[in-house]
């Protein structure tokens, strides 16, 4: 089975007032004018209530700092700043666009008798003619034709208003159609209603110079990561690096972790040829591999810095054609050679436009490992005497046939393993440390079916550890400690790729020895608290319990631009609520033409049998248990179309449930990222049936983009007995139109069963045990935070070392001292902030609530991670 998940879009960056208020939950003013009065007048009271009401509607609030500073604006001000804060956070959740149901009066006039209701659409469709009797009631002059498909429905059997579509296409009907009558707009929901569980407190961030200094440690943070950014942040770095300064870079890092994340900022400090004198040495210095020259390349081109979308390449001008080249020749050959071999045809391409053999003499190393990727046959001519002399400098290289041959790393390690041997494999892997232990389950299957090797094994794995990037050491570590269990479970892999495919198959493996696995398992978890212990100490550590959920990040360079950014994998509770609400909006494009695009459900029991579904075919499951708003099949710009699904939870579990997974099907195969927008995402309806708007925005607790060469997104997976979700984010390969919920339904449950069993399995390490883990190597006191509210306290013991402490964190063994004022912590990891944090205290919070990026120091998840890079 192949699922693919979502890629990047090209037009969806945020301007840096946004970036700043989704990243810092900060709002920037204009700084007073000199002799403007610091007191609030009565206008800009009235005004800031307003503006507070109409934040509480999209379910945020305003602090005391951030009243305070829009209320002694002018008039004017106040409405620019007031507007912009509005649209920003509209357009976050998806409150900017038009959310009109087919049915307006969903979910109770969504049809009962979807079969009926679908005969009716169809005898419609072939057979009213002009100017005779409606063919359903026999009335004479009902039949009239409606903008824009030119249907001709009868006005007694279908009633206009409840219907934003044809009764008979479903396409979005044009609002000013005298045919039409909408129901008037309903009144405002009662403001007591329930806030979001993403509910965020606004901060006043300060003047726009306080915007520019915390635009550049938001940058800074960025180029730190160690991994692959997500595109949400992508996009953000575009924007942050936009707001610098290329002729003077002091601001710029020494170094920057992240090869992709290099190459973009690479490609942005070249952007500006008249800014080369000061770049070109700055951003030869930062190169030192030969695929950052190649990543370079096709980010300047228009492609993609993972190189899974490598187009034509841009002619590269002289100057940056020598800094290249030259950037080249200090490498080593050998290792130059291997990395071009990882993408040779891209490489080829990529010679054409550095023309290393006119600077054979000047860059002969250079010219030397390009022609043996190429295969240069050697001559008699200047070339060859140029690749031979710089042949005869290096003691491993072979010029004595007709090429230049150099040893291969790859091919000697694959030789060893096939040839199972032991010894010769560690040695060489033991070079690679990052490959070593991806190859570690390999190895030790070979190592203790070959004479029990292990220690040889483990004596490599303790040295190689100490240089391993912190995403590679948490994956090794979640796979080997599932792998002493006997039976038979699925394999998962997801490989990388401009679409990530995920494949599911069986797991043909043995286990592993229980001894070799917990020796194993030590040494991991020793190294990441070793790298933990060797961060600041600090006296006092929060963790909340909450977080055992959440999966510390992987694969983020195809994670989807959403709300709320959660890792995939992660399993929340479902916020309090009867009725979860799914919804999709999108709108078409010149390029897409007429799209229809399908929300549905498929439902499961608890050993994954397939039991109903919820979509255009079935838009009622068991009465009230799921109804669907009706199946719009067009989305014409600027109104777009949009779906509901609701789902009564205690309904669904009366009715066998276990499972809902949630789909997205672009029914006539228009793939996501041709259209003009695409997005869905959940709401938690906290009153019954069709009180207030359909489209809530307090009531968004997660909506998403739909976006890459894609037309099936499954994002989420309900447990309907557990009231948890699932966050999966992936998206579904499919072929072919006419797309349905139940022709998939054996897919899904193996998408379904496949996932949910990777992610409960620890096969992926949670960010609650990433958390404990810092926490006990730096703090003297940790504090676990529990679901019911209660706290238990763990104070380091004499004596206790590190992973002793950590082991027993979360478990009974506390320690009888009263629980210590939380709000002097200095390292906390929440599931929302609801602490009183001061004094730049590290705080990560999936919901930062009422945390101010001004008081303390905002970490995302990837920053958990990347806080454990390798020393050097």
């Amino acid at each position: 089975m192949t699922l693919t998940i979502s890629t990047t879009r090209t037009d969806s960056r945020r301007s840096l007032a946004a970036v700043l208020l989704s990243r810092r939950g900060a709002v920037y003013l204009p700084a007073a004018t000199a002799g403007a009065t610091a007191r609030p007048t009565v206008d800009g009271l009235a005004g800031v209530s307003l503006l507070e009401a109409d934040l509480l509607e999209r379910g945020y609030l305003m602090s005391a700092g951030l009243r305070q500073a829009l209320a002694v604006l002018d008039t004017g001000a106040l409405t620019v700043a007031g507007r912009a804060l509005l649209a920003d956070l509209d357009h976050a959740l998806g409150a900017d666009r038009d959310h009109s149901p087919l049915f307006r009066g969903f979910p109770e006039t969504t049809p009962a008798d979807t079969g009926a209701f679908y005969i009716a659409r169809v005898l419609a469709h072939l057979f009213q003619k002009p100017r005779q009797p409606c063919v359903l009631c026999g009335t004479d002059g009902t039949v009239h034709a409606l903008a824009p498909c030119a249907h001709l429905v009868c006005r007694r059997c279908f009633d206009g208003k409840d219907f934003s579509g044809c009764p008979v296409c479903h396409r979005r009907l044009d609002a000013d159609d005298p045919f039409l009558s909408p129901q008037a707009p309903r009144p405002d929901a009662d403001p007591g209603r329930a806030l979001p569980e993403r509910l965020r407190v606004l901060a006043h961030g300060g003047d726009l110079a306080a915007r520019t200094a915390d635009a550049g440690r938001e940058l800074n943070t960025l180029l730190a990561r160690t991994g692959a950014l997500s595109p949400q942040d992508t996009d953000d770095l575009h924007t942050l690096l936009d707001s610098r300064d290329r002729t003077d870079l002091t601001w710029l890092p020494r170094t920057v972790p992240g090869r992709e994340t290099k190459a973009r900022l690479l490609a942005w400090l070249l952007a500006e040829p008249a800014a080369h004198t000061v770049t070109l040495p700055v951003a030869a210095g930062l190169i030192d591999t030969a695929t950052d020259v190649l990543r370079l390349l096709v980010v300047r081109s228009g492609g993609d810095a993972g190189l899974v979308d490598v187009p034509r390449f841009a002619p590269v001008p002289r100057p940056l054609r020598r800094a290249l080249l030259s950037v080249l020749d200090r490498l080593e050959p050998a290792l130059a050679v291997e990395d071009m071999r990882r993408h040779p045809t891209a490489w080829k391409h990529a010679a054409e436009r550095l023309h290393p053999f006119e600077y054979a003499e000047r860059y002969p190393r250079a010219a030397l490992a390009i022609a043996v990727l190429r295969e240069v046959r050697l001559s008699d001519d200047a070339l060859s005497e140029r690749l031979r002399a710089a042949a005869r400098t290096l003691p491993y290289a072979d010029a004595s046939g007709d090429r230049v041959r150099l040893p291969h790393w790859p091919a000697r390690v694959e030789a060893a393993l096939a040839d199972r041997d032991v010894p010769a494999a560690v040695t060489l892997l033991a070079q690679r440390p990052g490959e070593l232990l991806r190859r570690l389950d390999h190895l030790l299957r070979l190592a203790a079916e070959n004479g029990d090797r292990v220690g040889e094994v483990l004596t490599a794995l303790d040295k190689a550890v100490r240089k391993a990037s912190p995403a590679v050491l948490l994956s090794a570590l979640g796979e080997i400690r599932t792998r002493t269990a006997p039976e038979q479970h699925d394999r998962v892999f997801f490989p990388k790729g401009g679409n990530a495919k995920a494949h599911i198959v069986a797991d043909e493996r043995g286990p592993l020895p229980a001894d070799a696995v917990a020796r194993t398992v030590t040494v991991l978890t020793g190294e990441l608290l070793r790298r933990a212990a060797a961060r600041p100490p600090v006296d006092l550590a929060v963790v909340d319990a909450g977080l055992n959920g959440v999966i510390a990040p992987f694969a983020e360079r195809t994670a989807s631009r959403a709300l709320v950014t959660l890792p995939r994998g992660s399993e929340l509770p479902v916020p309090e609520g009867r009725t979860v609400r799914l919804f999709l909006h999108w709108m078409e494009s010149a390029v897409s033409g007429r799209t229809d695009l399908d929300l549905s459900v498929a439902l499961y029991t608890a050993d994954w049998q397939h039991t109903g579904t919820c979509d255009y075919t079935d838009l009622r499951f068991r009465k009230d248990a799921a109804v669907h708003s009706g199946d719009l099949t067009s989305a014409p710009a600027p109104r777009g179309a949009a779906e509901f699904v609701d789902l009564d939870l205690d309904r669904l579990a009366a009715a066998g449930v276990r499972y809902a997974v949630a789909v997205v099907f672009s029914y006539n195969n228009v793939a996501f990222e041709d259209l003009d927008e695409a997005f869905a995402g959940l709401m938690v309806r906290d009153r019954p049936g069709n009180e207030g708007p359909v489209f809530d925005p307090r009531q968004v607790e997660q909506r998403f983009d739909l976006t890459g060469r894609v037309r099936a997104a499954v994002p989420m997976v309900l447990d309907v007995a557990g009231r948890t979700m699932r966050w999966l984010d992936v998206v579904k390969g499919v072929t072919g139109t006419h797309h349905a919920v139940h022709r998939h339904a054996d897919a899904l449950a193996t998408l379904g069963r496949g996932l949910t069993g990777l992610f409960a399995s620890g096969a992926r390490i949670g960010l609650g045990e990433l958390a404990t883990w810092q926490a006990a190597a730096r703090a003297r006191t940790v504090v676990m935070r529990h679901h019911d509210g209660s706290a238990s306290t763990y104070r380091r013991r004499d004596g206790e070392d590190t992973a002793e402490f950590a082991g027993r964190i979360g478990t009974p063994a506390t320690d009888a001292a009263g629980t210590p004022d939380l709000g002097q912590a200095q390292l906390a990891y929440l599931l929302r902030g609801d602490l009183p944090l001061t004094g730049q205290a590290e705080v990560f919070a999936l919901h930062p609530a009422g945390l101010d990026a001004g008081e303390a120091r905002l970490l995302a998840a990837s920053d958990l991670v990347a806080s454990l890079a390798a020393d050097g």
